[in-house]
């Protein structure tokens, strides 16, 4: 019988494509001790682990969660390995997640580092984003993620090695990891916003993880709250991790936000909804192309049409 101070400690297979629709449904059900670790050299090999009050959790009630995330799956025709199950003494579960994490590189010249570590020797000549993971969503795990970054590195390196002196705007900037790689690539400033108002609180405590507070402002709101923070002078490059939904519903405020000559990154959207991502983008007036992708998830870049 599990006693009152101890825990279950759930352990699932969690594929790319399900990343974000697990983390969205633990959360909804009140789950917040939960981690993400794969090794770094097999990104796309995770395993989703969480921390559950064994007093809170009998087992009719771990199977009625299992149940519910079990349909997650079906939209991708995947279905989800049995959960495991390990009833824990109580201990500081926030020490046990940590040792979850690991240092990640990223491209060629990225770390993601959690903040409790030190810098790997192997990995000293990289550029270093400082993190704390799991304040909000955006650790380098998730593919839409790592496209983004990769995409940033990739600008960097089209500009020369440096992104040079331009302005990012970040829409939906989650932990901030997008701005502070831009930051780390040369970018001079970066104005972001999140609508949750953990997510700006996270961005902002990472800024100064990384020392780039003084260059990256961060509000709570949306593409309003954007242009605001722009001061009427639109980025050079925009920066909008989320799902294609949502940015072909913020499509139409994107004049406001990017440049006529500026490059925009999106991602968080699934390949097969590029097509109709890019119609509705080019009636805004914004030439749309899918320009990478990881498993099911794709990176999209636009510019103003001539």
């Amino acid at each position: 019988m599990p006693g009152p101070l101890s825990w279950w400690r759930l352990e699932l297979a969690c594929p790319p494509e399900l990343e974000e629709s697990l983390l969205w449904k633990l959360e909804l059900l009140g789950i917040p001790r939960v981690a993400l670790r794969h090794r770094p050299e097999a990104p796309q090999q995770r395993e989703l682990l969480a921390w559950l009050p064994a007093a809170d959790w009998p087992e009719a009630e771990r199977q009625r969660l299992e149940a519910a995330l079990a349909p997650l799956g079906e939209p991708f025709a995947l279905q989800l390995t049995p959960i495991t199950w390990t009833l824990q003494d109580d201990e500081d579960w926030s020490l046990s997640w940590k040792q979850h994490w690991q240092p990640d590189p990223v491209g060629r010249t990225l770390l993601i580092l959690p903040v409790w570590l030190e810098l790997p020797a192997a990995h000293a000549d990289r550029r270093v984003i400082r993190l704390d993971p799991g304040s909000a969503f955006g650790t380098g795990s998730h593919p839409t993620t790592r496209l983004c970054l990769e995409a940033i590195e990739a600008l960097a390196d089209q500009a020369g090695g440096s992104l040079g002196p331009i302005r990012v705007a970040d829409l939906g900037c989650g932990s901030g990891i997008l701005g502070l790689a831009a930051l780390l690539q040369g970018a001079a400033r970066v104005a972001a916003v999140d609508t949750d108002c953990l997510a700006v609180r996270a961005t902002q405590d990472n800024a100064a993880l990384s020392g780039c507070s003084d260059l990256l402002q961060v509000g709570l709101g949306s593409a309003q709250t954007l242009a605001a923070l722009l001061e009427g002078r639109p980025a050079d490059l925009l920066l909008c991790n989320i799902l294609a939904p949502v940015i072909e519903a913020l499509s139409p405020t994107f004049h406001t936000l990017l440049g006529a000559t500026g490059v925009g990154l999106l991602s968080g959207l699934l390949v097969d909804q590029a097509p109709g991502l890019e119609q509705a983008l080019l009636e805004q007036g914004w030439r749309a192309q899918l320009t990478a992708q990881q498993g099911l998830w794709g990176l999209m870049t636009i510019r103003r049409v001539a």
